[in-house]
């Protein structure tokens, strides 16, 4: 066996069966490299690459755990991403979500820092878009 080597079992393995997924195209306008790792809260990765953050807030890149994907400088690379499971409480990262995904206070602060701190994508806005997963009445 060699070191970073998958075992897997018979059959298909599904990851992240079920959850709503979304495909973005990403452009690095910086002049290094990005890497983001499979778990990483895409809506707060480096500020340099620049795609519709609107899109991605709670959701991170649907690819087995462990692994990244990698853009290179000037480079664009659509990516799919899905939703986190859980209760969708998101802290760390960059700072811009320290809270849950369906709050919409915490949402619209969200959007607000990014845009403050110069995130590509981050788009001005009166309200941040609700979480179409979370359900009209629902607490």
């Amino acid at each position: 066996m060699t070191f970073g080597t998958y075992l897997y079992g018979d059959g298909q393995i599904e990851i992240n069966a079920g959850r709503r997924t979304v495909k973005v195209e990403v452009v690095n306008t910086g002049d290094r490299a990005v890497q983001v790792g499979s778990h990483y809260h895409f809506f707060e990765v480096n500020p340099a690459l620049r795609f519709d953050r609107d899109k991605t807030l709670g959701m991170h890149l649907n690819i087995p755990a462990g692994t990244s994907v990698r853009i290179e400088p000037g480079g664009t690379r659509e990516v799919e991403l899905c939703e986190y499971g859980g209760t969708g409480r998101l802290v760390g990262f960059s700072g811009l979500l320290n809270g849950s995904t369906v709050s919409h206070p915490a949402r619209i602060e969200a959007f607000h820092r990014a845009l403050e701190l110069g995130f590509q994508g981050a788009r001005a806005q009166q309200d941040a878009p609700q979480n179409p997963a979370k359900k009209k009445g629902a607490h």
